[in-house]
């Protein structure tokens, strides 16, 4: 029998694992339409040497796997933890841009300071932690 808490608790995740699922999916948009431009000043200059990408591409995959990773939390519940934890690989392989969004010092919507840049830094393994909560059974 399942207690009163432990049913909370598995509300608290559903709607935990929709809201990173509606976030990702919103992202995933995002790179590929209004938001492009402003992710393109995120990615390292290495990582196009690295991936044999140029950035825009970068941008594009990187938008394309963070919509079918939204699509696949909200349309797979078997495979819930295999993509809680392919959530939280693409958030901790995402995290190198972070770092150098913050350096490069350049603005885009909604990060238009040093200090909003470096408080993005520690949003990360909140995201990581959120997609690994969320989807725990």
């Amino acid at each position: 029998m399942t207690s009163r808490r432990g049913r909370s608790l598995t509300v608290v995740r559903g709607v935990a694992r929709a809201l990173l699922a509606v976030l990702l999916t919103g992202a995933g948009l995002g790179h590929l339409t209004v938001l492009r431009r402003g992710f393109r000043v995120a990615v390292p200059d290495w990582s196009t040497r690295v991936l044999r990408m140029d950035k825009d591409t970068i941008v594009v995959a990187s938008g394309v796997v963070e919509i079918m990773l939204g699509v696949a939390l909200a349309a797979l519940p078997r495979e819930r933890r295999r993509v809680g934890f392919a959530i939280a690989a693409l958030f901790v392989a995402v995290f190198p841009g972070n770092i150098h969004h913050w350096r490069s010092g350049r603005d885009v919507p909604g990060l238009d300071s040093d200090a909003k840049r470096f408080g993005r830094l520690f949003l990360q393994p909140v995201l990581v932690a959120w997609a690994v909560w969320s989807t725990r059974r």
